[in-house]
């Protein structure tokens, strides 16, 4: 960051000497006032639920910009992305900055496929959770546990550590993913194949059986990838953000990238695809297309308390950039699986429809997001709903490490320590 050419004037109402605080801007996108001295000179904290108006750090990884409804990785339009590279490559950019060159993609490529097995006591470990577990649930225990069978690079403060349990945590979250999943249908584990792209491993390792042979339909397999790449980071999002403060601890990786699955499985975080498909089930049990215009109508209605999932975003204030990538992708599933006529599908086609044509939806700019199309996608090629957000942790995995390990190599970076306003009782004195 460079300090900006304004300064940034503080004064009270009250008498009190105004305050001069510097103004520093970034390479785009809003300038940030620097509050750090705040406290000291005027005794006074900032308020700010939320954190919607401050910046907790200064990063290059990714950039948002919700009023064009831009997303970049490290400077690259997510659509040129999506459309050039795998996701292990998305993967190589967000961790060292710079596009793979050559030998580097498939020295990377090579790297995490020698990873992606784990240490076989894992598997008693699942075994002591119910099967009907939630898969996040499952998830979060798994990948905290990583801890305890790979405590040679647990040392946050070491590069090389963090180096390792990176590709380490890269290549066996589509094992552990796979694995939750086969403990709740109980089905036997797979191994991972090395000899399949990262995409294909994970259909494969999900859906293969040992009783049959298992062709990676190459459709599902780009589809599954662009889902990876389109989730692979968004800015200080509240599990990012939980990632960067569990790790200013200085606990270990797997700790903090634990923490991260532990926050995204909200429903108004990872968990909103989840929510969505949720929404269309129940609109099918109410009658299906019929009440799709009655559904919207309630959403409409502020006391009738029914909310549309899938649709808008507290960043994106125009179209979010991933969704139309999705929509792309989700066309392709559905075509290619013969599912056009599918009722579920349909009626996701029906709400999209009056969303993008109904004045109050349109001026509201509530337009379907990228958990909108990924849902429908996910649910075609066969993961079921719980496993949504599993998926989604997955994918972000490598922007969790990637801006965690941008945190600790920052000179400026502390153990994270939010303030606060309290509202409780004065000092009081126990009468007996």
């Amino acid at each position: 960051m460079k300090l900006a050419d304004n300064k940034a004037t503080l004064s009270f109402s009250n008498g009190s000497p105004s305050i001069e605080m510097p103004v520093y801007s970034g390479n785009i996108g809003p300038d940030v006032i620097d509050i750090r001295k705040l406290y000291g000179q005027s005794g006074m904290f900032t308020y700010d639920p939320g954190f919607l108006s401050t910046a907790s750090c200064q990063s290059a990884i990714t950039y948002i910009d919700g009023d064009k409804g831009e997303l970049l990785y490290r400077g690259y339009p997510i659509e040129q992305l999506a459309n050039s590279l795998d996701y292990l490559d998305t993967c190589y950019l967000l961790l060292s900055g710079e596009l793979p060159v050559g030998q580097q993609s498939k020295d990377f490529h090579k790297l995490v496929n020698n990873h992606t097995m784990v240490n076989e006591q894992l598997q008693f470990f699942l075994r002591g959770f119910r099967r009907d577990a939630h898969p996040m649930a499952v998830l979060t225990g798994l990948i905290g546990a990583l801890s305890a069978f790979y405590h040679d690079s647990t040392d946050i403060n070491n590069p090389e550590h963090r180096h390792i349990s990176a590709i380490r945590l890269i290549a066996k979250l589509p094992t552990l993913v796979s694995m939750a999943y086969k403990y709740g249908v109980g089905q036997p584990f797979v191994y991972p194949q090395n000899n399949l792209s990262y995409a294909g491993n994970f259909l494969r390792m999900m859906f293969a059986v040992p009783c049959e042979e298992y062709v990676v339909n190459p459709v599902l397999e780009r589809a599954m990838d662009r889902i990876f790449i389109l989730h692979a980071d968004h800015e200080q999002n509240a599990s990012t953000s939980t990632v960067r403060l569990c790790g200013s601890s200085g606990t270990n990786p797997f700790a903090a990238i634990a923490a991260g699955v532990a926050c995204l499985w909200g429903p108004a975080h990872g968990g909103a695809n989840e929510a969505c498909l949720n929404m269309l089930e129940d609109i099918q049990k109410m009658g299906g297309i019929s009440k799709v215009g009655e559904f919207m109508e309630k959403v409409k209605d502020k006391n009738s308390g029914v909310k549309l999932m899938g649709f808008g975003h507290r960043v994106y204030k125009n179209y979010d950039p991933r969704a139309k990538l999705m929509q792309e992708t989700c066309d392709e599933v559905l075509k290619e699986l013969g599912l056009e006529n599918d009722p579920l599908f349909k009626l996701a086609k029906a709400l999209e429809k009056i969303a993008l044509e109904d004045d109050y939806f349109v001026s509201r700019k509530l337009y379907p997001n990228v958990d909108f199309y990924s849902g429908i996608v996910q649910r075609a090629i066969g993961i079921p709903v719980n496993l949504f957000t599993g998926v989604f942790a997955l994918a972000r995995t490598v922007g969790w490490i990637a801006q965690l390990n941008e945190m600790i190599s920052d000179p400026e970076y502390k153990i994270g320590r939010p303030r606060q306003l309290f509202t409780g009782s004065v000092r009081r004195d126990v009468q007996r």
